[in-house]
């Protein structure tokens, strides 16, 4: 058998694609030639590249009364999307639209293929290509998802509303409607500004109890399919909570988008933010390189190669390295084959020259976060550190003390965690924050006064999604 050969695409070419999101164009245009299988493929490929930037492409799920058209309609007039309910499905004379609507008037749910065509003939209109969708509560079990799948209708973000039944059953009884627009409204949950709007209202349709736990029942036994059928896409929320509440937070889900990106991380903040803690749970469990440009310095210098006797000097003295040989440093361990999967760099850039000259190299970083720590914290966090030298163990004299007497009689501390040097370290990363903020415009900040956890837990939503 021959020996596989890898290839390593040039910096330069990765570069390029993931400036111009040519892996999710990619992506995008094969998946529908798959599944629509075009007479004129590259018609097909003309008309989806002439579209407007990447249109949503909605599914909002749930239980009668939980308020998926009253979120659905809002995320539809921010997002400039058609929605699209099962009432607008069949507002024609078509026949199967008479089919369906037959279904819905003996309360039987509209079988999945007749579902699948009526989705689709909507779909395809000019509206729906042009500006995207929102699904209102269109599905009602599992087959009519799957339906849907194998005609290539593939929601991006799937949106799952969940209350308990007393929430729902109070919400049923109180539901008003306005027939002017459409809009669903409720006597205590949900009632207009517009005094107009309220004298308007009318009783909207309400379903008896009986009705309603009915239907209940028969969803909660579609839940497990929708969770398989869209487990990569779908999020729940609860909906025992204000509208705005509930809208706020779907809204941040669907304006998401899965990161095809490979994970350049740079870690900015200062003393004691937790930088070198951070980077090692990312590279941990995403399997990326962690690298810490002091360390790397001193495990350079220790190489004794030409770049090592050239700034083992300027490391005796205590002295800072010039900034060329830093460069110098960092790309060599950046070129290596390992880093092609993803790496953390943290302790540089330091200075506004370093973070340009690092922005000129084919190795800038496409997530930047500034761990934003308070100086009182910043000095109590460092000042208290202590390390152990029989095992290198690092602790804490508050957050993380010694565990016996033994270990804390022979913990030393050095000298750069004294508290003069820390708020020297301090008044530097602060006289350069602004300017480093002006290198990464779209840097994320993130409070590092939280537990370590919340804010791996945030490091890692936001390294995963757009």
């Amino acid at each position: 058998m021959d020996k596989v050969k890898y290839v390593r695409i040039p910096l330069e070419i990765g570069a390029y694609a993931e400036t111009h999101n040519i892996l999710d164009l990619t992506q995008e245009l094969v998946r529908g030639l798959v599944i629509e299988q075009p007479e004129d493929p590259l018609e097909w490929l003309i008309r989806e590249l002439k579209k407007p930037g990447r249109l949503p492409r909605v599914l909002v799920l749930g239980p009668p009364a939980v308020g998926k058209h009253s979120v659905a309609s809002r995320l539809a007039v921010k997002l400039r999307a058609v929605h699209v309910t099962t009432d607008r499905l069949m507002d024609d004379y078509k026949e199967i639209s008479v089919q369906a609507r037959a279904y819905l008037k003996k309360d039987q749910e509209i079988p999945a293929e007749l579902l699948c065509a009526l989705v689709q003939q909507r779909l395809r209109e000019p509206d729906c290509f042009n500006r995207g969708w929102i699904l209102d509560g269109v599905l009602q079990s599992r087959l009519q998802a799957l339906a849907l799948q194998r005609a290539g209708i593939l929601p991006e973000h799937v949106v799952h509303l969940c209350a308990p039944e007393d929430v729902l059953q109070e919400r049923n009884r109180g539901r008003m409607l306005d027939p002017d627009t459409g809009n669903v409204y409720h006597q205590t949950f949900i009632w207009p500004d517009d005094r107009t709007v309220a004298d308007r209202l009318v009783k909207g349709q309400v379903l008896s109890e009986e009705t309603l736990s009915a239907r209940l029942q028969r969803y909660r036994c579609e839940i497990p399919g929708f969770s398989s059928a869209y487990k990569h896409s779908m999020k729940v929320f609860n909906s025992d909570q204000p509208l705005e509440d509930v809208y706020q937070q779907v809204l941040a889900f669907v304006q998401t988008r899965d990161c095809q990106r490979t994970p350049r991380v740079l870690l900015l903040g200062p003393p004691g933010a937790g930088k070198s803690l951070q980077a090692q749970r990312l590279c941990h469990k995403y399997n990326l390189v962690n690298i810490c440009c002091s360390e790397l310095q001193r495990v350079v210098a220790a190489d004794r190669c030409e770049l090592g006797l050239q700034i083992k000097p300027y490391l005796d003295m205590g002295r800072p390295i010039p900034d060329h040989l830093v460069l110098q440093v960092l790309e060599k361990r950046l070129n290596r084959e390992d880093c092609s999967r993803g790496w953390v760099l943290h302790d540089f850039p330091e200075e506004i020259s370093q973070a340009q000259a690092l922005k000129k190299t084919f190795h800038h970083p496409n997530r930047v976060f500034f761990l934003d720590l308070s100086e009182e914290e910043s000095v109590h966090r460092v000042s208290l550190r202590a390390t152990d030298p029989v095992t290198g163990i690092s602790y804490h004299s508050m957050n993380n003390p010694a565990p016996n007497a033994e270990v804390q009689s022979r913990l030393k501390t050095s000298p750069a965690h004294h508290r003069e040097a820390v708020l020297q370290q301090l008044q530097h990363f602060n006289s350069h924050r602004a300017r480093l903020s002006t290198v990464y415009p779209d840097a994320i900040h993130i409070n590092a006064q939280q537990d370590p956890q919340s804010v791996f837990e945030i490091l890692e939503k936001k390294l995963t999604t757009n």
